[in-house]
């Protein structure tokens, strides 16, 4: 990737805690999170894939190979490294990774542990495969993204804890910007802000046109509380639905690249909701994408 810009790399001390309990969250993190890029169907493995739902004007995306692989996946990277990459952006070479990746300033130490336990599990979709990568072919517009508005996050000085799980609007904001929920149902993914979610263009009132499978565009909802053309008007149980499983009451049912997110218990739906209840509702009319 040509004229994407490198930066220094600076080393890290993690050491992994792995637990049943980790591993089991990670996994949940991951299918949350990584595996709608990076899984392949004809693997059944995080070996990457062309991602045709990336919106055009980025390039030819290709995810790569995250499974245990010391030549074509990650299994000679550190656990210092991949965290560096996940905080940061920058990779083990100094290459910055272009905006479609999804970087994790935010999320709790205690998560990132989580992930890096399922990513060295012995869970079958990471396990060693010598699938090769496809590099990407990404636009003048992704070059000069990551020269002009999208740089390295800075690796943060302090811990950072879990949300308190026994208050709902701030578990319900920790998933909703960590799980990049924001990403998609903001304005538009050129002007979102991973440092301060808050302060992206028109945060979670939808018209984001991110693609399903056959390159079609799949305009995202205003899930701000406006009553009129947001969720203002929707119950909780409507909202658990139709986040959980894909249900829209008295619509079909809602459709790629809007993955039913099962992994998710009814509380931290439920806390998702009551978390966008409380944010500024923003009166942005946007018509359903449904293609037959």
């Amino acid at each position: 990737m040509s004229d994407i810009p490198s930066y220094e790399v600076k080393e890290i001390n993690f050491q992994v805690k792995s637990t049943p309990e980790s591993i089991a969250r990670g996994k949940k993190l991951t299918m949350m999170l990584c595996a709608n890029c990076h899984m392949n169907e004809e693997t059944k493995k995080l070996t990457g894939k062309r991602m045709l739902d990336a919106p055009l004007e980025f390039g030819k995306i290709y995810s790569q190979n995250i499974t245990q692989d010391k030549e074509h996946g990650i299994g000679n990277w550190t656990a210092g490294e991949l965290v560096y990459l996940l905080r940061t952006g920058i990779k083990k070479n100094g290459q910055y990774s272009p905006p479609y990746m999804a970087k994790l300033p935010k999320m709790a130490d205690e998560d990132i542990n989580a992930i890096l336990s399922f990513l060295q599990s012995n869970n079958s979709m990471v396990t060693p495969d010598d699938s090769p990568d496809t590099p990407s072919d990404p636009s003048l517009l992704t070059k000069i993204l990551c020269r002009v508005a999208f740089k390295p996050f800075t690796f943060p000085s302090e811990k950072i804890e879990m949300p308190d799980t026994n208050n709902k609007v701030e578990l319900g904001k920790y998933l909703a910007q960590n799980l990049d929920c924001f990403s998609c149902h903001s304005a538009d993914f050129k002007t979102n802000n991973f440092l301060a979610p808050e302060l992206s263009k028109g945060y979670f009132a939808g018209g984001n046109k991110p693609l399903d499978l056959q390159g079609r565009i799949m305009l995202t909802p205003n899930l701000t509380p406006d009553n009129e053309t947001g969720i203002g008007s929707w119950t909780k149980e409507e909202f658990v639905n139709a986040v959980k499983y894909g249900m829209k009451k008295g619509e079909k049912a809602l459709q790629y690249p809007m993955m039913p997110y099962t992994q998710l218990s009814d509380m931290e739906a439920e806390s998702i909701f009551e978390y966008l209840q409380t944010i500024p509702g923003i009166k942005n009319k946007v018509e359903r994408s449904i293609y037959e």
